[in-house]
C-alpha cells in the first residue's frame, strides 16, 4: 500500500509511519525506522536517547488511522480526520532507540457507530516495546 498518505493528514515532522507492510479488513502492519536525527532525541535524553512513549503511541495511532481510512475508503482530503477518543492499558515494555526498526501491528476489535475500537503493539528486534488499546473516529474538520 504505497499511497498510505492519502488516508491520513499527518506529515513530516510529525509522521511516524514509513511504510505499510500489510493491510486486511481487521488489521494493519507498518514500520518506522527511528533515525538518530529525530528532533525529540536532542532533549530526550541527551547522551542517552530514548524515544518518548507518547510518540511510540502516536506511531500506533497513525497506523490505526491508516487502517480506518482504508476501511472507510476515506481519502484524507475528504474533510474527515482521525481523532483519538480513548487510550487505555498502555504498557511500555522496552525502550526504542535511534536506529531501531519499529514494527507496528494494529487490530480492529469492533466498530460501534463512528467509534473504532483497536489494539496496538510495537515490536523492536522481536521484543514487545509497547501495547495499547484505543478508540478513534473519523470526524469532519471544524473551523
Amino acid at each position: 500500500m504505497q499511497n498510505f498518505l492519502d488516508y491520513i493528514p499527518h506529515r513530516e515532522p510529525f509522521l511516524f509511519v514509513d511504510r505499510v507492510i500489510a493491510v486486511t479488513e481487521k488489521s494493519i502492519q507498518t514500520e518506522k525506522r527511528v533515525k538518530a536525527e529525530e528532533p525529540f532525541f536532542a532533549g530526550h535524553f541527551p547522551g542517552r536517547p530514548i524515544m518518548p512513549g507518547v510518540l511510540i503511541c502516536e506511531a500506533v495511532f497513525q497506523s490505526g488511522a491508516i487502517l480506518m481510512g482504508k476501511l472507510a475508503d476515506s481519502q484524507a482530503d475528504d474533510g474527515r480526520i482521525p481523532v483519538i477518543s480513548r487510550i487505555t492499558n498502555v504498557k511500555l515494555k522496552h525502550a526504542v532507540q535511534p536506529g531501531n526498526l519499529m514494527e507496528m501491528e494494529v487490530k480492529l476489535k469492533e466498530v460501534v457507530g463512528p467509534a473504532h475500537y483497536l489494539t496496538g503493539k510495537v515490536k523492536v528486534d522481536g521484543k514487545t516495546a509497547l501495547t495499547v488499546e484505543f478508540s478513534a473516529m473519523l470526524v469532519t474538520e471544524t473551523a
